[in-house]
């Protein structure tokens, strides 16, 4: 399976967005970005100009990408399914990555960042309704219980991620037990509850044409 193995920073000064995917180091004044929030490469400091209307688009859908940590086939076919379904393409869409299992472990604060929270599922130490999911896409739905296994309570990457969670708060549609380390899915997130700064409905326009 296809991965990326630069180095993350270079996808924030990229997109020019912190997209927190070092974890607890995003907060920190060793951040790259804050260093420098110019884009990568030999002449990052001297692009800009006008960008065309098509730029525009791609760089949203390649934002949001990287933000979820996945690639272009995996995208393309959420964007199909939010197609189907009833309601808002682009709402549909974002509600889609967010109800991944490795965003949700994420977001209840299991993990520091969703590549860390990825790899955590991947090496089983999540159940979700009380079965072994090792499964980072698994969609999670409303009322589903997911709870850190016995043994891996005590690893300490997870206690850590647990203990700085409060600097970016559990979204509302979440609940969380620290002490038994267990959440709930207490339903869908809204589009309101997704703070990240994306427009995707140029993503929509861009798969349109």
């Amino acid at each position: 399976m296809a991965r990326y193995i630069e180095a993350s920073c270079r996808l924030c000064r990229r997109e020019n967005l912190k997209l927190f995917l070092k974890g607890d180091r995003c907060y920190t004044d060793k951040c790259a970005f804050e260093r420098r929030s110019y884009a990568p490469g030999q002449h990052g400091q001297r692009r800009g100009g006008k960008v065309s209307d098509y730029g525009i688009q791609l760089r949203e859908k390649q934002k949001v990408k990287r933000i979820y940590g996945i690639f272009e086939n995996q995208f393309r076919r959420y964007y199909h399914k939010a197609e189907r379904q009833k309601g808002i393409t682009g709402t549909n869409l974002l509600i889609l990555l967010e109800r991944r299992l490795d965003n949700t472990v994420y977001r209840m604060g299991f993990a520091s960042s969703r590549d860390q929270a990825r790899q955590l599922v991947r090496h089983n130490h999540f159940a979700v309704n009380g079965s072994k999911v090792n499964i980072p896409s698994y969609q999670v739905k409303n009322g589903d219980v997911i709870e850190v296994k016995g043994k891996s309570q005590k690893i300490p990457v997870i206690q850590e991620a647990m203990e700085t969670v409060v600097r970016r708060e559990i979204p509302p549609w979440l609940e969380v037990d620290i002490e038994k380390f267990r959440g709930v899915v207490k339903a869908f997130p809204s589009r309101e509850e997704l703070t990240m700064p994306v427009n995707e409905q140029l993503i929509v326009e861009l798969y349109s044409k």
